[in-house]
This record gives structure tokens, sequence and C-alpha cells, in this order.
């Protein structure tokens, strides 16, 4: 069967992959050739919101789908949700791609209902993935301060489940550490 998309984009935080981002990133390699993945925030770590590296959430999202996906880091500019940092968005696409994505690929969300809204984003179609589940990462990460291994398991893929320990390290290490450099 021929994918719908040659290109499709999803742009996420992933502070700690879970079942409701891996319903965004299998609806988008069902129905695309190539799937960008740009971890937002990527200069961000060791903060209570932010508590991974880009190399520790890249390394979870390629523990689950290998070369299903491409991975790329997207820094903060210091815009918020709004059409210039969609823009800033298609800029990394084009840049890491040679193209624009055909479709932007998210859950939905109110703060994406700009991103689109710019010069570049009439030509982006926008695919929202129902959530399925009612998870968050915020919540996943309080499984960790918690120390509830069980459930946070019960929405974490198996794979990923040999780096609960050094997960539930950064998290506590990071919980007190208000300080961000995002918007």
């Amino acid at each position: 069967m021929e994918n719908k998309f040659k290109l499709g984009v999803i742009v996420g935080r992933f502070q700690g992959l879970h079942e409701g981002h891996e319903t965004v990133i299998d609806a988008a390699t069902a129905i695309c050739d190539i799937v960008g993945i740009f971890i937002g925030s990527s200069q961000e770590s060791g903060t209570a919101n932010n508590p991974f590296s880009y190399e520790t959430r890249r390394g979870m999202i390629e523990r689950v789908y290998g070369e299903k996906v491409k991975i790329f880091p997207l820094p903060d500019i210091g815009v918020g949700n709004c059409a210039e940092w969609g823009e800033y968005v298609l800029d990394n696409v084009v840049k890491y791609f040679g193209a624009l994505p055909d479709v932007l690929i998210s859950g939905r969300e109110e703060r994406r209902a700009d991103w689109l809204e710019g010069p570049r984003g009439k030509f982006v179609a926008e695919l929202y993935v129902p959530k399925k589940i009612d998870i968050s990462a915020t919540r996943m990460r309080q499984y960790f301060i918690d120390d509830d291994e069980t459930t946070w398991k019960s929405f974490t893929n198996p794979v990923l489940w040999d780096m609960y320990s050094s997960l539930r390290e950064e998290v506590a290490s990071s919980k007190d550490n208000l300080e961000t450099m995002s918007v």
C-alpha cells in the first residue's frame, strides 16, 4: 500500500516517551513515507519541566522506532506558540529534508492552532490524532518522583523498562530546578 504523504513531521518535547506519543508516531508511520520527529526545547535539560537531555529523549525514541523515523533537535527561539514558531519549525524541516512537509501530525492541542498561519503553512496539511488514553509527560514524571514503577510501566513501551532507574534519577535530581530557557 502506498502512503498518502511523502513527508510527515511531529514536534514534541518528549520529556518522557509514553503511549500517547507512540499513538501519534504510529499514525504518522502508517501514512507517511518519511517521518521527521523534531524534539522541541532540545537545549533544555536538568529542570523540573525538562529533566531529560536531547540525547536521552532521542535515545528513547530510537529504541522504540529505530530507523522508521528521523530525529532532529529543535531549540526554542523565545516566541511561544504562534505563526512565527510555525515558520521556524518549517525552516528546520527544509534545513534537514530540503522540502516542506506534506503534513504536521500531532495530538489536538489548542497551543498548536496558530503554527501554520504563516505564509508557508497553507501548503502543509494537519492531522490531529485523537487521544486513546489519558496520559501526559508531566504525570509520567510524577510516577518517577513517587517511585511508582508499576504505573510508569503501564504507559511505557517495554523496550524502555530497563531505563527506569536512570530516568528516575534524572527526574529526581531535576525536580526542584524551576529555571528554564524556554518560553
